[in-house]
């Protein structure tokens, strides 16, 4: 029977892979975004952020802080790639949120598999990397190859696992044509082009809406979600060896170092209690691919989680920044 040997998570934000002599610039792009989600809950502006905000995060915006800070991102980065080498995995299930990248507005489900034998990803156009921030376009061979890219799809696992969710009364979305002008999205290559996920292994996406409403699932579904899958996989009958492997997160745009310590803490303890309560209007923005992290802990449970750092990338004085988690079970 096929066997969970592994579990990964990682953020997977631009900052962890423009350099951090671009922090700045992403800084520059959050005080043009017209509204940020608030530790509060409730989105503001930039400026009423940052006049709120602890004076204390202008000691974070050196670039002495933020070249150490880097530098302990790809340090995690590398732990990651290290473990997930030396597990071997046959397969990868990849739980991510897609971004406007497979599904638009013919259609956005909550939950979608797909069925068919590969996907594909490609990089931007000249002319949508000419309409980038400087530091989004030094980060794009972390999201995309430099030309149309396939990854193998383990399509009857695919069909397996879709097929007990329905079961266990999930309403999943099945698919199994790509369209031309879409992309596979970044948070389902990043395990390639940043983890070290071979090329050949093939893959399990799991496709979760946490950032477009109304139909985001709530923490508590996501978390029995990934507990369905890991039953799921222990019952596929070939002998395989599955890494579960999630990206995405922890906070942003605006940093709650509370919110993620919250979700840390319940993993390590693995107490569910914590993750499945946090309350919605916590769950939007970026802040809504903690999602990925509650599924992925729901599918590994009973495995140990080790967490090798967390880094709290501020990059602003309204506190803007990514909340920079990594994290293995055995």
């Amino acid at each position: 029977m096929a066997q969970i040997v592994v579990g990964i998570a990682a953020s997977h934000t631009p900052q962890l892979s423009s350099g951090a002599d671009l922090w700045a610039d992403h800084g520059r792009r959050d005080r043009r975004m017209a509204r940020l989600l608030g530790r509060d809950g409730e989105y503001h502006s930039f400026e009423e952020l940052a006049a709120a905000a602890d004076p204390a995060i202008a000691a974070e915006l050196t670039p002495e802080v933020w070249h150490a800070k880097y530098q302990r991102t790809q340090d995690g980065i590398a732990e990651l790639t290290r473990r997930l080498a030396e597990a071997r995995p046959d397969v990868a299930i990849i739980i991510g949120d897609d971004q406007w990248e497979l599904f638009r507005d013919e259609g956005v489900p909550a939950f979608a598999l797909y069925l068919g034998d590969e996907l594909w990803d490609e990089p931007r156009s000249e002319e949508e990397l000419s309409r980038l921030a400087e530091g989004l376009r030094a980060a794009q061979w972390a999201q995309h190859a430099d030309r149309r890219m396939y990854h193998p799809i383990d399509a009857k696992l695919s069909a397996h696992l879709t097929e007990a969710l329905c079961v266990a009364e999930f309403d999943i979305h099945r698919f199994s044509v790509q369209n031309e002008g879409r992309s596979l999205g970044h948070a389902f290559t990043f395990p390639r082009y940043r983890l070290g996920l071979p090329a050949e292994t093939p893959i399990v996406p799991i496709f979760i809406n946490t950032y477009y409403p109304p139909n985001v699932p709530t923490p508590r579904r996501c978390h029995l979600l990934g507990r369905v899958l890991a039953e799921a996989i222990r019952d596929w009958p070939q002998d395989l060896r599955v890494a579960v492997i999630t990206s995405g997160g922890l906070s942003h745009f605006v940093i709650d170092e509370e919110l993620d310590r919250r979700v840390l803490d319940a993993i390590a303890a693995g107490d569910p209690a914590p993750l499945v309560s946090i309350e919605r209007n916590r769950l939007r923005s970026g802040n809504s691919e903690i999602l990925n992290w509650i599924t992925a802990a729901g599918a590994l449970t009973g495995l140990r989680a080790d967490f090798v750092d967390y880094v709290p990338g501020y990059r602003s004085e309204a506190g803007t920044g990514t909340g920079m988690a990594f994290a293995a079970w055995s």
